[in-house]
This record gives C-alpha cells, sequence and structure tokens, in this order.
C-alpha cells in the first residue's frame, strides 16, 4: 500500500505547476462535482505525470522518457517534460483522439503512432524503452504517477462537508486515479463510516478493470470500441493498481455508450462544461440510476473532446 505521506509530498511538490480546480454543487442532483477539466492540459493526468517527472534523478531524465497514452496521460507527460526539459517519446494508437494526439506534439513530445488499440501501443513503448534503455513511465502502474493522482482526493477532502458520509465516483481505466484518490481518503479515516463509498466507473464496451475486480482474471474480456476511449484497454500483468482498487474501492459500475453520450449532453446543457465522454462516465452512473447513494463527489476527469464529436453528443437531450 502507498503511504500516506507520499500523497502530501505530491501536492506540495506539483502544486506551482497546477490548477485547484473548481468543486461545485448541484442541489437537485445533491452531487458535487470535481472540474478536472480544467486543469492544465484539460485532465487530471498533470497531476501524476508531474509527480513522476518530478521525482527522477537528473540521469533518468537524461537519458529520455518514453510513456504511452490514449491521449490525456502523454498530455501530461509532454506537459512535465517541457517543464522540466526532457526528452519524450509518446506511443499512442493511431486510432486516438485528433485533438489529444496534436496536443501532445504542440507541447514538444515525440509522438510514434501503433495500429490498433491502446493495448498495442502500450506493449510497443515498453518495449522500445527496454531495447534503447530510456526510462519507461506507465500511465497507472506507477507509485508516483498514482500519488500524483491522488492529491485530487486531498483537494476535494478540504472542501466537502462530511465527506466521511459522501459516495465517491472515479472514472477508472488502468485504475491510477481510482486507486490514488481511494487510498488517500481512506487513510484520512480512523473508523471507516458504512456510509462512505467509493466506486470506479467504467465503459461497458472495454470492462478490464470490472472483470479483474470480480472475476479475478481480465482473460476473455472483449473489447468494443468506445466514446470513453481515455479508459479503453487491458492493465498491464501484475499493475501495481490491481492490490489498490480492490483493497480500496468498493465496487466497480458498468455504464453504457448511450448513457455516457447523455451524460455528456446533460453536463453541457445544465453546467455549460465541456467534458469529453471518458470523464462523463461518473455522472452516467448518476443520471442512470446506477447508484442512488447521496450525496455523491463526481470526478469529472477531463475535457479533451473532439469539437465535432462533442457537437453531436450534445444534440442529444439530456
Amino acid at each position: 500500500m502507498l503511504p500516506y505521506s507520499w500523497f502530501e509530498q505530491a501536492r506540495e511538490r506539483i502544486s506551482p505547476f497546477i490548477n485547484n480546480t473548481p468543486l461545485t454543487h448541484d442541489p437537485n442532483l445533491d452531487i458535487y462535482l470535481k472540474w478536472e477539466n480544467q486543469q492544465v492540459t484539460g485532465s487530471f493526468k498533470a497531476r501524476g505525470a508531474l509527480n513522476k517527472l518530478l521525482t527522477l534523478q537528473p540521469w533518468e531524465r537524461e537519458r529520455g522518457i518514453v510513456t504511452a497514452s490514449a491521449g490525456n496521460h502523454g498530455l501530461g507527460v509532454a506537459f512535465a517534460a517541457q517543464a522540466t526539459a526532457t526528452p519524450v517519446i509518446v506511443f499512442a494508437s493511431e486510432n486516438a483522439s485528433e485533438i489529444k494526439l496534436k496536443g501532445i506534439q504542440q507541447l514538444g513530445a515525440q509522438l510514434k503512432l501503433v495500429s490498433g488499440g491502446y493495448g498495442k501501443a502500450e506493449s510497443a513503448a515498453i518495449e522500445y524503452a527496454k531495447s534503447f534503455n530510456k526510462t519507461w513511465i506507465s500511465a497507472y502502474n506507477d507509485g508516483m504517477v498514482i500519488a500524483g493522482q491522488g492529491t485530487l482526493g486531498l483537494e476535494i477532502l478540504g472542501e466537502l462537508p462530511a465527506w466521511d458520509r459522501i459516495s465517491w465516483l472515479i472514472p477508472c481505466g488502468g485504475g491510477g486515479l481510482a486507486s490514488g484518490i481511494a487510498a488517500a481518503v481512506k487513510s484520512n479515516i480512523q473508523e471507516i463510516s458504512p456510509r462512505l463509498g467509493i466506486y470506479a466507473v467504467q465503459s461497458e464496451a472495454s470492462p478490464f478493470m470490472h472483470a479483474v475486480y470480480y472475476t479475478g482474471t481480465q482473460d476473455g474480456v472483449v473489447e468494443y470500441p468506445s466514446l470513453a476511449d481515455g479508459l479503453a484497454g487491458p492493465i498491464e500483468h501484475n499493475s501495481i493498481t490491481l492490490p489498490l482498487v480492490r483493497n480500496y474501492i468498493d465496487g466497480v459500475i458498468l455504464v453504457s455508450e448511450a448513457e455516457i453520450s447523455l451524460a455528456v449532453s446533460y453536463a453541457w446543457h445544465h453546467y455549460r462544461e465541456k467534458i469529453e465522454a471518458s470523464a462523463a462516465t461518473s455522472l452516467a452512473a448518476i443520471l442512470s440510476g446506477k447508484i442512488a447513494n447521496r450525496p455523491a463527489v463526481l470526478i469529472i476527469s477531463g475535457g479533451n473532446i473532439n469539437p465535432n464529436t462533442h457537437q453531436k453528443l450534445i444534440a442529444l437531450k439530456a
């Protein structure tokens, strides 16, 4: 398990570089929304990337960074690399979001596109890092990355009333964000309240963490195309997030593509916030009635959505 001091140190380390994003309350739904779409690079991923790069030794940065990303992690690492004058190569699927890929390049990272989904890009990146003696940074399978993501939990704890009796809904792919927030939150509690529940949410189209959580394996999981591309793909074998999720998360919830689409539209029409589909999974769990416990705090993890896709989704009745 991760020491609580790691989260506190990460918060101090990355605070000069990031935004303390807004936390708002919707009394009609009795939910709190943490708007990480207003974070630097448009996503929470900058937190973990910065914490990781700022803890590397100079020689680890000098030999160059390699990472794999569905988009937002690549943006976060590129941003952190620019801040620390570190060369970086980002592997991504050729089907990744165009707006995210352009952002990665604009931040000065070298981009390598791989045929297939995120899993193929991750495998290719790991092999490249080994072959060329580069420093590998996982999007989720890294204690320093997870500690950086967990700073989101610390921010919220300082603002929420009676936070030990609130449900938490967190978008989940590889589990770095969910496990980081859950570990930070539960480490603050001397006696866990039965009214506290922390849930990971992912798309039915890519239910890898759901399968591991409930069956112990992701073998045999069939993946389909998903609007929530940032949560897609299998989890690295023996990832540190797997025991963390099992220890700190109270359940994994699946939402459909239709429910995710409506949540993107709802966020725009009710809050005037542009969010990406991956970020909308937490709101989708509420709107679809998949979880009824209130009050609840929702992590809105990012806003890097293709403008054309956003226009199509907000045309839906929300």
